[in-house]
């Protein structure tokens, strides 16, 4: 019985945060970092204030836990995209574009801007986009099949996160799926050069 209470204590914490995390996203991205605090996250994500307080003391430690975990789940989908879109390096690339075209992309910039002028933040938000920057690198390789002791290689893929990234910028004040996609095409053409399958 005391094992049966404790599981169900359990799954309603983990519920609890899952909540919590999803509601801080989503506040990012609808009202920005200075709209996100606590408060609203609890209300939106059907929480008491004291529920919240008890899993994250602080908004950075909230909004850290919750693009973290939006992070893990992303990278999570963007393989499962991935075993079905196939692995031609046009439809990698655009899947990686996509993926920082996402919500998670626009609530991390949120993170970051804050995090630019907030010391206490960035000490929260460095250790986590060294995290996510690391895990995002070896799901590319891998995506790609690349092979990193080729020379030329390591940066050929880094170049790709970092214009996805840039692309994903653009994408903030305007809709530029086209012109993403065309430089996506292009970039991908120059990259099988790069990793050394150029017909």
């Amino acid at each position: 019985m005391a094992t049966e209470t404790r599981q169900r204590q359990a799954d309603r914490s983990r519920e609890t945060r899952r909540k919590l995390m999803e509601a801080t996203v989503d506040c990012l991205v609808e009202l920005g970092w200075s709209g996100t605090t606590t408060t609203v996250v609890a209300e939106r994500a059907g929480v008491s204030r004291g529920a919240q307080l008890h899993h994250f003391r602080t908004r950075g430690e909230l909004v850290a836990a919750a693009v973290e975990h939006l992070g893990a789940e992303s990278v999570q989908h963007l393989r499962d995209r991935a075993r079905e879109a196939g692995s031609t390096t046009v439809a990698v690339v655009g899947l990686i574009a996509d993926f920082y075209a996402s919500d998670l992309f626009t609530a991390a910039l949120e993170l970051w801007v804050a995090a630019r002028t907030d010391p206490d933040l960035r000490t929260v938000v460095v250790p986590l986009e060294t995290r996510l920057g690391r895990e995002t690198h070896r799901l590319a390789v891998e995506l790609l099949d690349a092979d990193e002791g080729e020379p030329g290689v390591r940066e050929a893929v880094q170049i790709t996160l970092d214009l996805v990234r840039g692309l994903a910028l653009a994408n903030q004040l305007t809709d530029d799926r086209r012109r993403r996609e065309r430089i996506v095409r292009h970039w991908a053409l120059m990259l099988e050069t790069a990793l050394g399958r150029a017909r």
